[in-house]
């Protein structure tokens, strides 16, 4: 493996499982210090151990335990030079807009996009001070797509995701700082897998329109994390980067041989 990123320190939140979990461990494996960000103390510790980094505690969407992540982070290594803010959530109660309650939009939407407002908020004076750094917001391929099958909190906090991440990368292009958008497609994770258990038919749905005839594996999306936190990815900013196997692409799929 390359050390693309040593010396680096990269801050992940959501790190403990799923996205968050492969991505620290190729960070870590391309020379990155990786700070792991989760609620979960049991699965984030383990991670952080796994990988050598350090575990902090927080709520991504409490603006102090945004705040002190970073801060236990800069004290820990004396700098922040990559922040993938993957922390979100897909909720069975969040549907339909005409059966999602208020209650389901707010919670999907606190998580998914407030705590990507608040991770940018306050990493960015970090990376201002240095001069440069790379900020990679998790996205999805739904906030370019549309879907008959809706999960309309989720779509409609990706788009948002989106949008502001286009907006910091323009503002903050000329200060070092690239700021990008992840799209991953259907990713095979436990959250995916909890989702689609309970319903079959989504999942079936779902799989027909994607031209790889599969869902991603973690460790697809971590290698796409790992290339926009390079410097193989100098000239990318307020960019939204699918990695999708096709869907964003497809009219029609291919046909199983």
């Amino acid at each position: 493996m390359s050390q693309r990123l040593e010396g680096r320190v990269a801050v992940i939140t959501g790190g403990g499982s799923g996205i968050g979990a492969a991505t620290a461990t190729r960070l870590a494996s391309e020379g990155a210090k990786v700070v792991i960000v989760d609620t979960n103390p049991q699965s984030g510790e383990a991670t952080a151990k796994e990988v050598g980094g350090i575990f902090v505690k927080a709520d991504v969407t409490v603006t102090a335990d945004v705040e002190n992540m970073y801060k236990v982070a800069f004290d820990t290594y004396g700098r922040i030079d990559i922040a993938f803010n993957n922390a979100g959530i897909s909720p069975p109660d969040d549907d339909s807009i005409l059966t999602t309650g208020l209650d389901a939009w707010e919670r999907v939407n606190r998580v998914n996009l407030t705590s990507v407002f608040l991770c940018c908020k306050y990493v960015i004076p970090y990376m201002q001070k240095a001069g440069k750094g790379s900020i990679i917001n998790t996205a999805s391929f739904v906030a370019t797509m549309g879907a008959a099958t809706s999960q309309i909190a989720y779509t409609a906090s990706k788009g948002g995701v989106l949008s502001m991440t286009r907006e910091l990368g323009v503002q903050f292009a000329r200060e070092g700082i690239r700021v990008n958008a992840l799209s991953p497609g259907p990713v095979n994770t436990p959250l995916l897998q909890e989702l689609f258990a309970k319903d079959k038919e989504r999942a079936a749905r779902r799989l027909v329109h994607i031209p790889m005839g599969r869902f991603a594996d973690a460790s697809e999306i971590a290698a796409a994390v790992a290339f926009l936190a390079s410097d193989d990815s100098s000239f990318m900013t307020a960019s939204n980067f699918l990695v999708d196997g096709g869907i964003s692409g497809a009219y029609v799929t291919p046909l199983d041989n």
